[in-house]
């Protein structure tokens, strides 16, 4: 990308953003597993942004990169670069190179269609942190709808825990991955996305064909480490919402053929939001969605999931102030096992530049078998402190 960038740095408008941040984890519990550490996990973290813009041009450049130093697991110790890419943008069409992050879905406890970026699992259980992929898009903007079409020439692995680490399996994910295709990381992955809207109606159509974003795992030779396994994968999604006076009705759906296989899995519920609650400010959303998922609970054959019969149910305070106060807290419960996360975050700016921030995740009734009961000790509260520039 910089050979396209020109000496003078004059023939630029630039654009410089980001964060620095300091971040305390404290557990609640001790150590589920042997060589995990007890008590607090603090870390530092940082995360420019520039942005160029050439004069006289309908270019522009991003580069973001992210940067983490842990004090306790050295495997989230890691940098990534998040963006880092050229646009050009014409009347009806726009053309990105680069590393870029791209979001696809419309529920809140879980993005399943969303699958053009590999999950920085390190970084958090929820999967929203991604990592940047490297790709080619093409889109289109045209009245019937925008299509957009990838490449993706590289493969981007999934993030775990160390053996120090907290927030991961009884066995430790370690060694070289594993792929169905002989190109490995070198084979190139294509996805094709439609989206649109008619009236109060959003929907998006996506297509994917490649390696697939989510591992299986077998056991080492000695039985002593998780091996992860990507394979080729077809996958069909869509993602439709529907916005009524206070309502926002969501459905995420796909299927997906992998390891000989194939299933569905579905993601639905609704939004409601009661406004200037009790003649204030604040606005309260209710929410509830239902997950299931059709995959085999067998990690040697399918990638193991959390939610694959279980409802969600939570409500988002939003107090609308100066500070952009906000708190949002859910259930999940497993109609099953009955295990349940319960999940607490809350944000408030403190001035222009300063952000305080509070994550919780219990695991209650987690039991002795399912995904879930390898997080059954790993209850934990995150304090992190932002300074924006």
């Amino acid at each position: 990308m910089l050979a396209f960038l020109p000496l003078s740095a004059a023939a630029y408008e630039t654009r410089l953003a980001g964060f620095v941040g300091a971040e305390l984890r404290g557990f609640v519990d001790d150590a589920q597993f042997d060589d995990q550490f007890d008590g607090g996990q603090p870390s530092l973290m940082v995360q420019p942004e520039l942005t160029l813009f050439p004069e006289g041009s309908d270019d522009q450049f991003s580069f973001i990169p992210f940067a983490r130093l842990d004090g306790r697991d050295s495997r989230r110790t890691h940098f990534d670069v998040r963006e880092a890419y050229w646009l050009h943008v014409a009347d009806n069409w726009e053309l990105l190179a680069g590393v870029n992050r791209v979001f696809w879905g419309v529920a809140e406890s879980r993005h399943l269609v969303d699958i053009i970026n590999q999950t920085d699992l390190i970084e958090d259980l929820d999967g929203e942190d991604k990592l940047g992929q490297p790709m080619i898009k093409l889109t289109t903007q045209q009245d019937w709808g925008a299509l957009s079409l990838f490449v993706m020439p590289w493969f981007r692995e999934r993030t775990f825990p160390g053996k120090d680490g907290r927030l991961r399996f009884p066995l430790v994910t370690d060694g070289d991955p594993e792929y169905q295709s002989s190109d490995k990381q070198h084979r190139v992955d294509i996805a094709l996305r439609y989206s649109h809207y008619i009236g109060e109606w959003d929907f998006g159509l996506s297509y994917f064909n490649g390696t697939g974003r989510e591992p299986r795992f077998l056991l080492n030779r000695n039985a002593t480490r998780l091996v992860p396994i990507y394979d080729l994968i077809k996958q069909v999604g869509t993602d439709i919402q529907l916005t009524h006076e206070g309502w926002l009705w969501k459905f995420e759906g796909l299927w997906r053929a992998q390891h000989g296989d194939h299933f569905f899995a579905t993601v639905g519920g609704f939004e409601y939001t009661l406004y200037q609650l009790a003649s204030s400010a604040a606005d309260l959303g209710l929410l509830l969605e239902y997950s299931w998922d059709g995959r085999s609970s067998n990690p040697a054959d399918a990638p193991p999931v959390v939610l694959d019969d279980d409802i969600f149910t939570g409500a988002r305070l939003t107090l609308n102030d100066v500070q952009d106060s906000e708190l949002l807290a859910g259930f999940v419960v497993d109609r099953n096992t009955r295990a349940t996360q319960l999940t607490v975050e809350a944000e408030r700016r403190l001035s222009d530049h300063w952000k305080l921030e509070l994550e919780s995740r219990w695991f209650l009734n987690a039991g002795n078998s399912g995904v879930v009961s390898a997080f059954r000790d790993d209850s934990y509260v995150t304090l992190r402190v932002s300074r924006f520039f």
